[in-house]
């Protein structure tokens, strides 16, 4: 288990926009699984949407992103890079991540060739995919 201060001993991300509170688990070069637990003092809510907040899907993208990073930037060979997107292949959004969801984050890095990768991703609040599809990326 990874808190928020040991998380950014491996990304660069940092506040407002880490978007990971926790690491349950992590396989470097192979996978991640994280956690960001929603509440209503998001930076984000103020706007999207008044009286409605709903975590945008391009925010779930990128905590998705994060969780990635966190299994390849804890290679080894890649600390103290950065791991930059490449592309977004089919992202489904499935349910609206609110104020009080945990969201789960799955990322499983699927290929790599040199500096660039693809991970499967997958968002999960209690269980129920919220989000999933592909994220390629390039190791600068």
């Amino acid at each position: 288990m990874l808190n928020k201060e040991q998380i950014e001993k491996i990304i660069p991300q940092r506040e407002p926009f880490l978007m990971i509170d926790e690491v349950e688990e992590y396989v470097p070069g192979e996978s991640c699984t994280a956690y960001k637990n929603v509440n209503e003092k998001e930076w984000y809510f103020k706007g999207h949407f008044p009286g409605n907040p709903i975590m945008p899907g391009v925010l779930i993208t990128e905590s998705l992103a994060q969780a990635g990073a966190i299994a390849i930037l804890s290679m080894e060979e890649n600390k103290g890079k950065n791991a930059l997107f490449g592309g977004i292949d089919k992202m489904k959004f499935k349910k609206m991540v609110v104020p009080g969801d945990r969201l789960k984050l799955q990322v499983k890095i699927i290929k790599r060739k040199g500096p660039i990768g693809i991970g499967e991703a997958v968002a999960t609040v209690e269980d129920k995919i919220v989000a999933k599809g592909g994220l390629t990326f390039a190791v600068v």
